[in-house]
C-alpha cells in the first residue's frame, strides 16, 4: 500500500511514539463515559417521533467568560404524519421567547418533561416540510454532566460543549434521539471582540468554515456541514485559540486538518499533530477515503482529559498518538456509521480501539503490535466473565457501556481475531462494504447488520464465531500436547477449558510456532473446532520446542504446551547423570535437541541447596551425604533425576 509520509515523520524515531496503551485507553474511556453520566435513564421522546429533521440553521451568541447562551434555531422537518404541533427536546431552564413560522408568531409551551411544544399556524401534511424559527436564551444546567461548560486555561476563558449522548437539549432546541440524523447544518457563532486581550475569540464547530464577520464589538463565524449528523455530535467551542493546519493530499484532492490549540500548548501540539496526516493516509488506504474530505478534519483543545469525536472536529484533552488515532477512527466508526443501540457500542469503541492498534502495527512494526495485543489480552482475561455485546440491563449502566475491558479491548480483539480467521483480503473488503452500504452509510448499524456483511465478504458462516466471542462470555485456556514420532511430522492434540459456562467450546484458529534444532521456524495454524482434536503438521527438521500463540492473536489465558508422555519418557531416559553414586564431579549427558535452561538440586527435606546454569560437569563435593534430587528446566518440559552423594 502507498503511504504519504510527512518528512518530519521520517526524521522522528518510532520510539517517540511509544505508547502506554492502557493509560491512553483509561483517559479515552474516562472522557467518553463521563459524557454519558446521568443520562442513561433517558428514553426516546415519543412526541418527537412524527417527523424527521432535515436541516438546522443554528445561530448562537456566546461569551466564553459567561456560562450562558442565546440563540435562534431554524429547523426544517418532514412530517411523517399530518401534524398540527411539533415537539422539540429542550431543558426547561432554556427560556423560549418567540417561535415563528413563515414570519408569523406561533403559540408554544415548555413543560417539566424538557419539551418545547409548538402549535403550528396550519397543519403540515404527511411528507411535507415544515419550518419553524425558535428564539431562546438561558444558563444551561446540565442534567448529570457538563454538556455546556465555561472554564479557563492559563487564565483565559474557554467555552465548549460535549453532548454525547443526550446533552444537546441542555443548550439548544433539538430532536436528540439516536435514530434521526440531521441532513445538514449551518452554524453561526457570535462572540465578543472586546475580551480582556481586546481581540476576537476564535470559534470552532462542525464542517467547513465559511466566513468571519466583525460587526462592531462582535464577530460571527459561520460553519457549514453538509453530511448527516446526530444532535449529540453538534459541538461548539471558543477561546483565544492559535490555529494552524496540515494538508492531506487525498489523491490529488487535498483538504486541511485544522488544529485549534491553546497558545501555551502551541509548541507541544505542533510537534505532536503532524502524525495525524500519516494516520489519515493509513485509514484511507485500509478502508476508504475520509468521509468528510469535502470539508475538514480538525482538533480543538478543551478542558477534559481524553477526547470526543465530534464530526469533522475532535475535541482533545491532549495530543498523544494513541488519542489522535482513536478519535480520528471514530470519524468512520461512530460518526459516519453510528451504533444503532447501546448494546452495539463496540461498533464505535471496539473499532476505534482496533484502528489505534493498526497504527501501531503499520508505524512501529510487528513486535510493537504484538505488545499492543498482549496488553489487550491481559486486560480482557483479567476477569473470567464478560461479553462484548450488552444485555438490556447493561444498557442502564454507564460504566458497563463504556467498559474498557469489554467494549473497547475485547471488541478490538474480536475484530483482530475475525481478521485472522477470514484473512486480510476478505476482512478489509468486508469493512469497506460495511462503510459503503447504503443502509448504514451516514446512518446507523447494529451487530446484526454488520455480521452478514462480513459473512458475504468471506463466504463463511460466522455465526459460531460471533456467538462465542461477541454474544457470550469468557475466554478459553488451552493445553497443547505434541510429539514428533515421525521425523517429517509433528502431532498436536488440543484440549480446552472455558472460563465461563455460556460457551461450551471456543472454536478458533490457534497459531503455533515450531522451533527446530538448527534454528528453523515454522508457523502453523490449527483450526480447532472440538476438544481433544488431533492435528498432523508436516515439518522438514527436528523439532526442539513449540510456542503457543507467540504474537497474541487469540484471546486466551493459562495455556500450556506439553511434550507427549511417550516423548517425555524417551527424553528422560536419554538424559543421564553419572557417576551415581558420586563423590566430587557429576557429569550430565543430554540429547542434542534438548536445551537445559537451569538445574536445581534439592535435599531430602525439599530444601534448595544449589541453583546452576547448565554445565556438563558440576562440582558436588560440598554437598552433604545422602539422596538429592536434580530438577532440570528445559525447552521440552521439566525432568527430575535422583543422585546419591557419598
Amino acid at each position: 500500500m502507498k503511504r504519504l509520509i510527512l518528512l518530519c515523520s521520517l526524521l522522528v524515531s518510532a520510539g517517540m511514539y511509544s505508547q502506554n496503551y492502557e493509560k491512553d485507553l483509561y483517559e479515552i474511556v474516562k472522557s467518553e463515559s463521563r459524557s454519558a453520566q446521568g443520562r442513561m435513564a433517558y428514553k426516546a421522546n415519543l412526541n418527537t417521533q412524527n417527523y424527521d429533521v432535515t436541516y438546522h440553521k443554528l445561530e448562537f451568541t456566546i461569551d466564553p467568560s459567561v456560562a450562558s447562551i442565546s440563540g435562534v434555531v431554524t429547523t426544517h422537518f418532514v412530517a411523517k404524519e399530518d401534524m398540527t404541533q411539533v415537539t422539540f427536546d429542550l431543558t426547561d431552564n432554556m427560556i423560549v421567547t418567540q417561535v415563528l413560522q413563515g414570519g408569523n408568531a406561533l403559540g408554544f409551551t415548555q413543560n417539566a418533561n424538557d419539551e418545547l411544544v409548538i402549535t403550528l399556524s396550519s397543519a403540515v401534511l404527511q411528507n411535507n416540510t415544515g419550518i419553524v424559527e425558535i428564539t431562546y436564551s438561558g444558563t444551561p444546567q446540565s442534567s448529570g454532566f457538563d454538556s455546556f461548560e465555561t472554564s479557563t486555561h492559563s487564565g483565559d476563558p474557554i467555552l465548549w460543549t460535549l453532548s454525547e449522548p443526550y446533552g444537546a437539549k441542555d443548550w439548544w432546541p433539538c430532536k436528540q434521539d439516536l435514530n434521526d440524523k440531521i441532513d445538514s447544518i449551518d452554524i453561526h457563532i457570535t462572540t465578543p471582540v472586546n475580551n480582556a486581550q481586546n481581540e476576537a475569540y476564535v470559534a470552532v464547530s462542525n464542517g467547513l468554515e465559511q466566513s468571519q464577520v466583525i460587526n462592531g464589538q462582535f464577530k460571527t463565524t459561520h460553519f457549514k456541514h453538509n453530511f448527516p449528523i446526530p444532535a449529540y455530535l453538534v459541538a461548539i467551542a471558543a477561546t483565544n485559540y492559535e490555529v494552524y493546519t496540515h494538508v492531506v493530499d487525498n489523491n490529488g484532492n487535498p483538504f486541511e486538518i485544522v488544529n485549534y490549540v491553546y497558545p501555551e500548548s502551541l509548541a507541544t501540539a505542533q510537534a505532536s499533530t503532524p502524525v495525524t496526516v500519516d494516520i489519515m493516509n493509513l485509514f484511507s488506504d485500509l478502508f476508504e477515503e475520509y468521509p468528510y474530505s469535502n470539508e475538514k478534519y480538525g482538533h480543538a483543545q478543551f478542558g477534559w482529559g481524553g477526547g470526543m469525536e465530534h464530526t469533522t472536529v475532535s475535541f482533545m484533552g491532549g495530543f498523544s498518538r494513541g488519542l489522535i488515532a482513536h478519535e480520528l477512527a471514530h470519524q468512520w466508526f461512530g460518526d459516519k456509521i453510528t451504533c444503532g443501540s447501546w448494546k452495539d457500542i463496540w461498533l464505535n469503541e471496539g473499532f476505534a480501539t482496533y484502528l489505534s492498534g493498526l497504527v501501531v502495527e503499520d508505524f512501529d512494526g510487528n513486535a510493537a503490535f504484538t505488545s499492543w495485543k498482549q496488553s489487550k489480552v491481559n486486560s480482557i482475561t483479567s476477569q473470567l466473565d464478560g461479553s462484548v455485546y450488552l444485555t438490556d440491563q447493561d444498557t442502564t449502566n454507564v460504566s458497563r457501556i463504556f467498559n474498557g475491558r469489554l467494549s473497547y479491548n475485547k471488541g478490538s480483539m474480536v475484530l483482530h481475531m475475525l481478521r485472522k480467521k477470514i484473512g486480510d483480503v476478505d476482512f478489509y473488503q468486508g469493512i469497506q462494504n460495511y462503510l459503503s452500504n447504503p443502509n448504514h452509510a451516514f446512518g446507523y448499524a447494529k451487530s446484526e447488520d454488520f455480521i452478514p456483511i462480513m459473512e458475504t465478504a468471506s463466504g463463511e458462516d460466522l455465526s459460531e464465531f460471533f456467538n462465542d466471542w461477541l454474544y457470550n462470555q469468557g475466554h478459553p485456556s488451552y493445553t497443547i500436547g505434541w510429539s514428533q514420532a515421525n521425523p517429517a511430522q509433528v502431532r498436536f492434540e488440543v484440549s480446552q477449558t472455558q472460563s465461563h459456562a455460556s460457551v461450551s467450546y471456543f472454536e478458533a484458529p490457534i497459531p503455533i510456532r515450531i522451533h527446530g534444532i538448527g534454528g528453523e521456524l515454522l508457523d502453523v495454524v490449527l483450526n480447532n473446532t472440538s476438544n481433544n482434536e488431533v492435528f498432523i503438521e508436516p515439518v522438514a527438521f527436528t523439532v526442539t520446542s513449540i510456542e503457543f500463540d507467540p504474537e497474541y492473536d487469540l484471546i486466551s489465558k493459562n495455556n500450556s504446551v506439553l511434550l507427549s508422555l511417550e516423548d517425555q519418557l524417551i527424553i528422560s531416559n536419554s538424559l543421564k547423570v553419572y557417576p551415581n553414586p558420586v563423590n566430587t564431579l557429576l557429569h550430565i549427558k543430554k540429547p542434542e535437541d534438548l536445551t537445559i535452561n537451569s538445574l536445581k538440586i534439592y535435599n531430602l527435606l525439599g530444601q534448595l541447596v544449589e541453583d546452576f546454569n547448565f554445565l556438563e560437569t558440576i562440582d558436588v563435593e560440598h554437598l552433604s551425604s545422602g539422596m538429592h534430587f536434580i530438577v532440570f528446566q528445559t525447552n521440552k518440559g521439566v525432568f527430575h533425576k535422583k543422585v546419591l552423594k557419598h
